[in-house]
């Protein structure tokens, strides 16, 4: 009838993706840092640094950390760098990329792969996946899925492991990561604007084109009726940028608040519309 508790450890990954005068950024997961008490920072020479959280959106399940540079010894700061941001919008299929990240809490371990496929949509997700077949372990969460180049180009976030599932890892693309990154670290703390429409992830960019419509992304449900959008049609702009995939729609939406108004360009039926929305917020 008694109960007790203990204290434990867990580990994960992070990339360090900014300095300022003072400190050191590193993002990763929000599953990795959430709950815990204290949190250390393990660098490649194996030196430990505490950290503090800045921020975190549990939603898109990214968080910031960092770190004094007056903690960090001249040595280490010798060996560590900020990453190369790379761009994720113009990822192909079959290229070749490298997972990083401390695997079953071993230390650094690196593994490869190819881009297995762009735009997944996962359940628990608000945003649009890297699929790869580099191998992804426990620990691997916050890690750095990097091009040929060595640029950054996804935060390793999930996987799917079952026995009927072999080499299906998922990544959160770079652009959706400085996005969010910039709203915690600027303390932009208001939720992002909701537009309120399903996408389908059926139809990519090529897909549609080679059906003769316009490429873009495909209206799979109707939540903003009311505003004129209806399912099936083809959102080819977000307030004048051009909407070449679910990545990109969703990279625009997060640069918007609730209230804010925007203009979607939609394709229905062989003509053009404009559609005004005011946007909402998720729970709306």
């Amino acid at each position: 009838g008694q109960s007790s508790s203990q204290e434990t450890q867990s580990s994960g990954s992070g990339i360090i993706i900014g300095q300022n005068d003072t400190e050191l950024l590193c993002v990763t997961n929000a599953h990795v840092i959430n709950g815990a008490d204290t949190i250390s920072v393990c660098f490649v020479d194996g030196s430990a640094v505490e950290a503090s959280v800045k921020g975190s959106d549990t939603d898109n399940d990214l968080a910031v950390i960092s770190v004094k540079l007056s903690d960090i010894s001249d040595d280490t700061k010798s060996q560590i760098k900020v990453a190369t941001i790379g761009d994720s919008s113009s990822l192909k299929v079959g290229e070749q990329v490298v997972a990083i990240g401390n695997a079953l809490g071993y230390g650094q371990s690196v593994t490869s792969g190819i881009v297995s496929g762009l735009n997944r949509q996962l359940d628990d997700s608000n945003i649009s996946m890297i699929q790869t077949d580099a191998a992804i372990n426990p620990g691997n969460s916050g890690g750095a899925l990097v091009n040929s180049s060595g640029q950054l180009i996804g935060v390793n976030s999930a996987k799917m492991a079952s026995e009927n599932f072999e080499g299906m890892g998922f990544a959160i693309p770079v652009d959706d990561v400085v996005e969010i990154c910039d709203r915690i670290i600027s303390k932009k703390d208001a939720p992002v604007g909701y537009v309120g429409v399903e996408i389908s992830t059926r139809y990519d960019a090529s897909t549609l084109q080679m059906m003769g419509y316009p490429a873009g992304v495909v209206a799979a449900g109707s939540p903003a009726a009311n505003a004129g959008i209806e399912k099936g049609d083809i959102i080819t702009q977000f307030n004048g940028t051009a909407v070449t995939g679910y990545t990109v729609f969703n990279s625009e939406k997060m640069k918007y608040s609730p209230g804010d108004e925007v203009t979607l360009t939609v394709y229905r039926g062989g003509k053009t519309y404009s559609v005004k929305i005011t946007l909402g917020t998720a729970n709306s």
